[in-house]
């Protein structure tokens, strides 16, 4: 039996939003983000990260200090009894720095290669499977996965909705304060 998913974003849905994360010292996991994630993984959920992390194309940082942002948020949910069930991150950007990492990939947001992997790794019902983030461009990237679409005012959020979202081709299925918020109504 496939299995439903819940994706979310990582900077300003699970953490605070700072812009490039290029030292831990600038990582800050919001405080309801582990109580979010328990919710789901009490309810037979999935919990998947998916995020850009384009500063590595641009030479801002490496992959190896993903893996140490990934290893304190990992550490801030265990500390709340939370998991997440996987972690994809895209460090390309299609125009900027050299490769291996310029390169117009399918893993960038909003394509949906991060979420496809993802359903290929844990047979998942994509169609009863959600994106939660706080840039339009998740909900673009909802869309392009065939799964739905939550939209929360944390991080970009608010300013998004609020000044850009009459140029925008299609509408979030939910809206929602937060990460929390946007579980408790996607897991009624």
């Amino acid at each position: 039996m496939k299995q439903r998913a819940v994706f979310i974003d990582r900077d300003g849905t699970i953490s605070e939003e700072v812009g490039y994360v290029n030292h831990p010292s600038r990582y800050r996991v919001f405080p309801y983000a582990a109580e979010a994630i328990k919710l789901l993984n009490e309810a037979g959920w999935l919990a998947i990260l998916v995020t850009n992390q384009a500063g590595v194309a641009r030479g801002y940082f490496t992959e190896d200090l993903i893996e140490m942002v990934h290893g304190i948020l990992r550490q801030e949910l265990e500390r709340g009894g939370a998991r997440l069930d996987a972690i994809y991150y895209c460090p390309h950007h299609p125009s900027v720095g050299a490769p291996p990492f310029k390169f117009d990939c399918d893993c960038r947001k909003p394509k949906p290669g991060l979420i496809q992997r993802a359903a290929r790794d844990f047979d998942l019902d994509l169609a009863q499977s959600w994106m939660v983030g706080d840039r339009y461009g998740d909900v673009e990237l909802a869309r392009n996965a065939g799964v739905r679409s939550a939209f929360v005012l944390s991080g970009y959020g608010r300013g998004e909705w609020e000044y850009q979202r009459a140029t925008w081709q299609h509408e979030p299925d939910l809206i929602a304060d937060d990460l929390l918020a946007a579980v408790r109504e996607i897991i009624k």
